[in-house]
């Protein structure tokens, strides 16, 4: 019997046919266990935990069958109540399935505190950008005599001299001394006559050890 006579068999019909049956009875069976093992199909919307406390974005999310996890985070918004959701990931309205986890984010106290740059002796060209760039603001601008006009001798939050190096909230006001370009002390003189002023001004020096 040749191969292809024994393709029209009654026998090979039989097996293929049973062959094909097993094939969809075993596709079915995967699809299937596919389908209760990923939750194929079901969609929980994530709820908006914006403000909620730690203790109430976790009794939400339990109840949807989601978990949570708490991410590192400096971000601070003054709009927000303390220790409350500020971000969340994914957000509010997107659609996960069962047991997916939720990261949030949970609002600061206040603005960290952040080293003052280096802008004594730049101009204020040079300074303005650098202070926006960290996250101060820009308060008042004062002229004092001085040769170089716009050049930067001091820098002052709340009335006091702070120095690069100090810590003082983000966010914090910084008001600028500029020289007006009208002559008088050069740089060296102006640092002799500020550390002279430091020595005998007991103000200054507890400035110095605080900086905020």
């Amino acid at each position: 019997m040749t191969f292809i006579k024994f393709l029209f068999t009654k026998t090979f019909l039989k097996q293929l046919g049973m062959a094909l049956v097993a094939l969809f009875l075993l596709s079915f069976l995967v699809l299937w266990w596919l389908k209760m093992t990923t939750n194929h199909g079901q969609k929980i919307e994530v709820p908006d935990l914006a403000r909620m406390t730690l203790t109430e974005a976790e009794a939400a999310l339990d109840d949807l069958d989601l978990r949570y996890e708490v991410m590192d985070s400096v971000s601070y918004n003054p709009n927000f109540p303390y220790k409350t959701v500020i971000e969340q990931l994914p957000e509010a309205g997107k659609y996960v399935k069962e047991d997916r986890k939720i990261y949030i984010s949970l609002n600061r106290s206040g603005y960290p505190m952040i080293e003052v740059p280096e802008v004594v002796g730049k101009t204020r060209r040079q300074a303005e950008p650098t202070l926006l760039a960290v996250g101060f603001k820009i308060g008042n601008i004062d002229y004092r005599r001085y040769i170089a006009k716009d050049e930067v001798l001091e820098i002052r939050h709340n009335g006091k001299r702070i120095r690069p190096g100090d810590k003082i909230r983000k966010t914090s006001v910084i008001d600028l001394v500029l020289g007006d370009g009208a002559g008088g002390l050069n740089r060296e003189a102006v640092e002799d006559a500020k550390k002279e002023q430091d020595v005998n001004d007991p103000d200054n020096q507890a400035e110095g050890d605080g900086g905020n």
